[in-house]
């Protein structure tokens, strides 16, 4: 049997009990993992030749082993229920399957092609965009150093994090890292606090790193008091989407943080289909408060654990884009100044003059607009703040844009944005187009 049959049978009666025929001995027990080396885990074990219990969990080494038999569903054809390794290779890698409506429950797909990153349908969708690859780690062997060595050479990675209670009280099960080109997806509750030592403490401590995270309060506490890492060179897009909040709003805070769901709807513009793994992940954790500790963990959670890392990184570039925005059109206005006016007046300018620019006085003017229209898209709460919703996302998308912005969408061009005229210079031009972005990307900037 070739290798992808080997692997997708044993991935398959994960949790289920099977009869492990070795060249030197026979065992029962139930199937817990099956790493990339070929290697079975067995949970419950038993020596079928003298009958007793092995205690704990039990490794067989895929050289070794002669034949594997389901004992779980005998009505399985017997194909399927029984199967010869075909000695030690390497598994093919798990991928991102596509999370919506119809594919939540089919747990035995593994792939997902997603569109390009800054795409105003960034959504996993199977007939466009490029494979990414998730690999979860949950043994010190190869796999574990080359993930080590691949995250230290990049500049930027976006990290999530699952347990119980995250916090210091809390338990951590999983902590995901994902770079532009891999999604690593480290099972802290089998490998232990010995993974930091490892190498992840240096990568999360690393000032040259910057690592993209959606409020970062809860796993900065957890890593802190139980680990003692101290997080450092985070990009918050949870404090950034509130800091793009009062810019947009002339000043105004809103009354509330967003989710991460919020915010790839918000700025990503992913339609809900796209982002309904969320509303799976929070039904999974009512149920089962714990149900990230569960082993081996389900696939369609494994996908979960990839799906909300990912799209970081794009999240990011575009809280950048939107933050920047105003300092880019000053900036821009300071170049044009005095190139595009007349001469006349230069000579009689002080050069070492300190006075407010005309340029930049009229921010005050633009901010004092953008409140105003604040206060009437949105209800004030009692403590000042602006009452911002779910319905606030689908009022943009309808509108797309519901503020006097330096950038405005062009309604004949989807996606693309144009300069609006409030500071008189028409041929300027936004700080970063979702084009330009793709081709940072693609070049290794804002990395």
């Amino acid at each position: 049997m070739d290798p992808s049959c080997d692997y997708h049978f044993l991935h398959r009666v994960l949790g289920k009990t099977v009869h492990i025929t070795l060249k030197c001995g026979i065992f029962q027990g139930i199937l817990q993992h099956v790493d990339s080396s070929q290697c079975i885990f067995l949970n419950r074990v038993k020596n079928l030749e003298n009958g007793r219990n092995v205690p704990g969990i039990k490794r067989f080494f895929g050289h070794e082993i002669v034949n594997v038999e389901l004992l779980d569903d005998l009505e399985q054809p017997a194909a399927e229920r029984n199967f010869t390794p075909t000695g030690s290779r390497e598994f093919p890698l798990t991928k991102l399957s596509e999370i919506d409506q119809g594919s939540l429950l089919d747990q035995s797909t593994h792939r997902a092609n997603v569109v390009s990153p800054m795409s105003q349908q960034l959504c996993l969708d199977e007939d466009s965009g490029e494979d990414i690859e998730y690999i979860v780690i949950n043994q010190f062997q190869k796999t574990f150093g080359s993930a080590m060595m691949h995250i230290k050479n990049q500049s930027v990675c976006s990290i999530a994090a699952e347990g119980v209670n995250l916090c210091r009280h809390g338990k951590l099960s999983w902590l995901q890292v994902a770079t532009k080109r891999q999604v690593f997806l480290f099972d802290i509750f089998v490998l232990g606090a010995q993974v930091f030592k490892n190498g992840l403490q240096m990568i999360l401590e690393d000032q040259n790193i910057l690592k993209v995270i959606h409020d970062c309060r809860w796993l900065s506490d957890c890593l802190s008091h139980q680990y003692g890492i101290v997080l450092s060179n985070v990009f918050d897009t949870q404090v950034a989407d509130v800091l793009q909040f009062s810019m947009e709003t002339g000043g105004y805070l809103p009354h509330r943080v967003s989710t991460l769901q919020e915010c790839l709807m918000r700025y990503l513009r992913l339609p809900d289909k796209c982002v309904s793994f969320f509303e799976y992940k929070q039904q999974a954790m009512e149920e089962d408060p714990e149900v990230w500790f569960l082993r081996p963990l389900p696939p369609v959670l494994l996908n979960i654990l990839a799906l909300e890392t990912v799209y970081l990184l794009p999240l990011r570039l575009l809280l950048l884009g939107e933050i920047m925005s105003d300092l880019t059109t000053l900036v821009d206005s300071y170049l044009n100044s005095f190139r595009q006016g007349s001469a006349d007046p230069l000579g009689s300018i002080k050069i070492s003059s300190m006075e407010l620019p005309e340029e930049l006085r009229q921010l005050a003017d633009l901010y004092n607009l953008r409140r105003q229209t604040a206060v009437q898209k949105f209800q004030l709460n009692e403590e000042g703040f602006l009452i911002r919703g779910m319905g606030a996302i689908r009022r943009k998308k309808a509108e797309n844009e519901p503020y006097p912005k330096t950038y405005c969408p062009d309604s004949d061009t989807r996606g693309n944005y144009k300069k609006e005229d409030i500071y008189n210079h028409d041929n300027q031009k936004p700080i970063v187009s979702n084009d330009e972005i793709d081709s940072k990307m693609e070049r290794g900037h804002f990395m």
